[in-house]
């Protein structure tokens, strides 16, 4: 750094004019060195290095002990905005903290995720806080609002919004197109984005993996056309990681990682998050590509710009460091942060059901707590390092006494022995050492690009100082292992001591870890049938388990089997498991002996659903169905508590057993939560972000992101859920009334009262829908009800809270296709103030002077292909990599798009389609029809008819069929006239170009 500051450094000038006077004073090498996520610093100018990307999505990740909240999902269903926001200023000001002591902490945080929760059997479901863009977007702004801070000019921290746009599916997430219509996009999933940007207090976005509509998110036509319109702020859009180099490699949607750098900076990424810590290779590309002329210095200008902005407000140029520079290193996992852990831990809780009263629990009740995750406290791949933790178990002995609880895991208690090589067994006398999350944290900075760095990279392979797995001959020294089958296939070993089975680089199968973990888990198993025993497969490799010279190791591919039977080279050993007590019997027991039993099931956020692995079910792992069952067999006073990243369908629990409760994993307070809940201590006030249906058959394909012609979520969902959208009970009764709703300009306001008609202290959870006018909707499907507010209020016994709301007409408003713009159908709306989207309990509609939803005027403007009111069979698909839509078939079969109330004014005469490829177009109004045929095209998209006569007047509801592997931008219709002698081609027979 320079002993004599620059002019930029002065915080008396204009903000745009420091940092024009900085991008002057670098060069153009060391304007493009700065793309790189690892920006070098600049020392004649005293710029420091600056990194992009740090994780702290319920609290700061991977960088040491922090307070860890609960995970995005729990946060959701607190349904609390202020609390939010509260933990946002916790998140930021421990980011703060830390970074006073390593600097390698970044201030630019990857945080919060809003991608809807659309789906629930994606794997990152714990990521997002609903599948509602209302409830979504508000906690957005009130995380990033408490990440960013309150002054007017400098911010605590520089959130980053994940991840652009319409991202639910981890399976082919690199590759898989989610194929959004224009309705969808604007209502639901910029929806979740939009409100954040437009608060300021979000400083930027990171592009998704995915392609939306056939083109990468990485080329997102919509960060210029939607994002960047949204704000006068400057937006820093940084890359996923290695997701520039995906363009070419997985995606092949470029030829050369030169063109694919250029595209994606010319469409709006400010940040390559690439190729790790090693700046050479991703800047070398870019230089190459100015040199070539697919980048101007401009373009680059542009990009740098955003990030000194950001970097500005982020108080770095000021020379006291900004008013956040004062933070200290003692502000973390202090006494008011650990408080709010464990706030926001118990106001995530909700109750499912509580049939007969028996929750809460009764003072000196004997509780049987029992369950895989009954002495657990689970973190999640984005958690931060707990300084604590609380399991159900530990919060329950300490609310009820030890002598009042007693325990049953419920895992199988298993021995294995190799054929004629001997039992398993654990050597003893070893210490595991360093805890598995370290090598959890230095695996997640090694993905991120080093950002770990003082951490040991050999964890990233496991431990290899601790002796591997011998085989004896005496069954009397074989190792007691506890097996658990978390479904799927999927199962872990536990020795004795508490130490999970791993393999380490070497492939020698140890006991070593903590707990299971890591970017690749090396902690899971598969049983796989193989004459009178199984063979063990190991998830992390791939590879089979087996027995060489005493050690037991995963196979290396020429290794010669040894567990008797002649097996294919590299297939491993052959085991027998044998069963010395399964786990339903202990818990059986356990359960027999208490007053209530309190069976804690989920998932263990590493196994099952996760980043790169979606789930294939909503049912309950097997092993822990046969824990609930016999649990409840032994003793019909039994509590489900599910404690999970996502839904599960528990339709054959919620009918046999009298209470259930979920929550997600709820951080360092998790356990002392759920137990206060449990006891009564506090009454359960969460509620439900995502709808619980009661079956996989109740899912659409979880690739189909047309929420509304597959009848998606709360909103368009026709089958009754087990559990809706914002359901959650009370130990309390609130009674809602004195409904007013009057609309004063473009303002409606609604107000009523909430009062709790019990005997206890509780929150409610006020939520107001709205449901258009159906007859005013021209035939196009609208939600059922769309939430629009909510609040959450605690009331006294017997206190009663006049609530009001204040909501723009504008949000109304849906996405008209027919005109590309937002619209408001006339009419009367029905306002729903209730407990959840079906448990309405009061009711008003406002008059609306909306615009009434006129017909297409498809004679003058013609038809754009994505504008349809319906489909079937087809995708959404890239017109040019540039701009522009498109529609085909899927595979190449027979798609249908239908367009309602086409207005062909008094008549057409002549059709021509702008279309790619190869196939043909049928046209059919009523008994009028028509086909176009469409020879090859090598991907130019040209306009043609052929001589199509389509004779059509009047208003007109308008099918269209797709043949083979045609893409139909757009339809145009014209008068005989009209289309007479140019085949309805332009001057070279090529559209004009443009979007569709």
């Amino acid at each position: 750094m320079t002993d004599n500051p620059p002019p930029f450094r002065d915080p008396g000038l204009p903000p745009d004019e420091r940092v024009d006077d900085l991008l002057a004073r670098l060069t153009a090498d060391e304007r493009v060195a700065l793309l790189h996520q690892f920006t070098p610093a600049v020392e004649r100018l005293g710029v420091a290095a600056f990194r992009t990307g740090q994780e702290a999505l319920h609290g700061v990740a991977w960088m040491g002990p922090a307070t860890v909240f609960p995970q995005a999902v729990g946060l959701g269903a607190t349904w609390n905005d202020e609390l939010v926001r509260r933990i946002g200023e916790a998140v930021g000001t421990e980011a703060r903290a830390m970074r006073t002591r390593d600097d390698r902490v970044g201030l630019n945080l990857w945080a919060p995720t809003v991608n809807l929760l659309r789906h629930p059997l994606w794997g990152r479901n714990e990521e997002g806080y609903a599948e509602d863009p209302h409830l979504t977007s508000a906690l957005a702004v009130a995380y990033t609002r408490g990440l960013r801070g309150d002054h007017p000019r400098r911010w605590r921290t520089a959130p980053v919004l994940k991840h652009w746009l319409a991202h639910n599916n981890e399976t082919h997430r690199d590759t898989s197109n989610s194929s959004v219509r224009p309705r969808v996009l604007h209502e639901y999933d910029l929806r979740a984005f939009r409100a954040a940007v437009e608060a300021g207090s979000v400083a930027g976005v990171m592009p998704a993996y995915n392609l939306v509509n056939g083109r990468p998110n990485h080329v997102s036509p919509y960060l210029r056309e939607q994002l960047r319109r949204w704000t006068d702020e400057e937006l820093l859009v940084c890359s996923d990681a290695g997701a520039p180099s995906n363009l070419v490699d997985s995606e092949e949607y470029f030829d050369t990682h030169e063109e694919a750098v250029a595209a994606a900076l010319v469409a709006g990424v400010d940040s390559f998050t690439d190729h790790g810590t090693d700046t050479k290779v991703v800047v070398g590309r870019l230089q190459r590509a100015l040199a070539s002329g697919l980048l101007s210095m401009p373009d680059v200008d542009a990009a740098v710009r955003r990030q000194l902005s950001v970097r500005l407000r982020l108080g770095e140029f000021d020379p006291d460091g900004g008013p956040y520079a004062d933070a200290s290193p003692d502000d973390i996992d202090t006494p008011a942060h650990q408080g709010l852990a464990r706030e926001a831990a118990e106001q995530a809780v909700v109750l499912l059901k509580n049939d007969g009263g028996l929750l809460p629990l009764a003072e000196g009740a004997r509780v049987a707590v029992v369950g895989l995750l009954a002495d657990e406290c689970k973190t999640d791949w984005y958690s931060g390092t707990p300084i604590r933790r609380s399991s159900v178990l530990d919060g329950l002995r300490e609310r009820f006494g030890a002598d009042r609880v007693t325990f049953a895991e419920g895992v199988d208690r298993v021995r294995l022995r190799c054929g004629a090589a001997g039992w398993v067994r654990v050597v003893p006398g070893t210490d595991a050492g360093e805890r598995a999350d370290a090598g959890e944290r230095a695996d997640a900075g090694e993905r991120a690009g080093g950002a770990v760095g003082a951490l040991d990279p050999a964890l990233l392979a496991g431990r290899t100082d601790l002796p591997p797995l011998m085989v004896c001959e005496d069954p009397s020294d074989a190792t007691e292992f506890a097996l658990a089958d978390w479904g799927g296939g999927v199962l872990t070993l536990r020795a004795a001591d508490g130490r999970y089975l791993s393999v380490a680089e070497d492939g020698y199968v140890r006991a070593s870890a903590d707990r299971p973990g890591g970017w690749v888990v090396q902690e899971t198993f598969g049983l796989v049938e193989h004459g009178d025993g199984y063979l063990i497969e190991h998830a992390g490799t791939g590879g089979y388990v087996s027995v060489a010279a005493g050690a037991v190791k995963v196979a290396a591919r020429e290794e010669i089997l040894l567990g008797g039977d002649s097996l294919p080279e590299g297939r491993g050993s052959v085991f027998t498991v044998e069963v010395l007590e399964r786990g339903e019997d202990a818990v059986a027991r356990a359960a027999a002996d208490a007053d209530v039993v309190v069976v804690v099931a989920g998932n263990d956020p590493h196994i099952n659903g996760r980043e790169t692995q979606d789930r294939t079910t909503l049912a309950l792992p097997p092993h822990q169905e046969r824990l609930r069952r016999a649990a409840h067999l032994a003793n019909p006073r039994t509590v489900l508590a599910l404690t999970s990243s996502y839904p599960y369908a528990v339709a054959e629990a919620d009918a046999e057993l009298p209470a259930l409760l979920w929550t997600a994993h709820g951080g360092q307070a998790a356990g002392t939560a759920l137990a206060r809940i449990l006891a009564g201590d506090v009454s359960p006030g969460g509620r439900l972000p995502q709808t619980w249906y009661a079956a996989d058959t109740d899912l659409p394909d979880l690739l189909d992101y047309d929420i509304i012609g597959s009848r998606q979520t709360y909103l368009y969902g026709e089958d009754r859920p087990l559990y809706p959208f914002g359901h959650g009970l009370s130990y309390s009764t609130f009674a809602y009334g004195g409904l007013e709703a009057t609309r004063d300009g473009e303002l409606i306001r609604v107000a009523f009262t909430v009062t709790n008609t019990g005997a206890v202290a509780a929150d409610e959870v006020a939520q107001l829908y709205v449901r258009a006018p159906q007859d005013a909707a021209a035939g196009l499907v609208l939600p059922h009800r769309r939430l629009v507010a909510h609040r959450r209020t605690h009331l006294a016994a017997g206190a009663a809270h006049r609530t009001t709301f204040e909501l723009p007409v504008s949000e109304l408003a849906f996405w008209d296709v027919r005109h590309d713009r937002w619209a408001v159908a006339p009419g009367a709306y029905e306002l729903l103030v209730g407990a959840s989207s079906e448990d309405v309990r009061l009711t008003a509609s406002v008059e609306v002077d909306g615009q009434p939803i006129a017909a297409r005027p498809v004679r003058r403007e013609g038809l754009a292909a994505n504008g349809y009111d319906a489909q079937q069979g087809t995708e959404i698909v890239d017109r040019t990599k540039v701009a522009g839509d498109a529609v085909r078939s899927l595979d190449g079969g027979v798609g249908e798009l239908r367009f309602r109330s086409c207005d062909f004014g008094s008549g057409v005469g002549v059709v021509s389609v702008e279309v790619a490829g190869e196939g043909a177009v049928d046209l059919i109004a009523g008994s009028t029809a028509t086909t176009v045929t469409v020879p090859a095209t090598g991907g130019v998209y040209e306009y043609a008819h052929h001589g199509a006569v389509f004779a059509v007047s009047g208003v007109r509801d308008l099918r269209v069929l797709l043949r083979g592997a045609v893409r139909l931008a757009r339809i145009t219709f014209m008068a005989d006239d009209e289309g007479q002698g140019d085949e309805g081609q332009g001057d070279d027979g090529r559209s004009g170009g443009g979007a569709a």
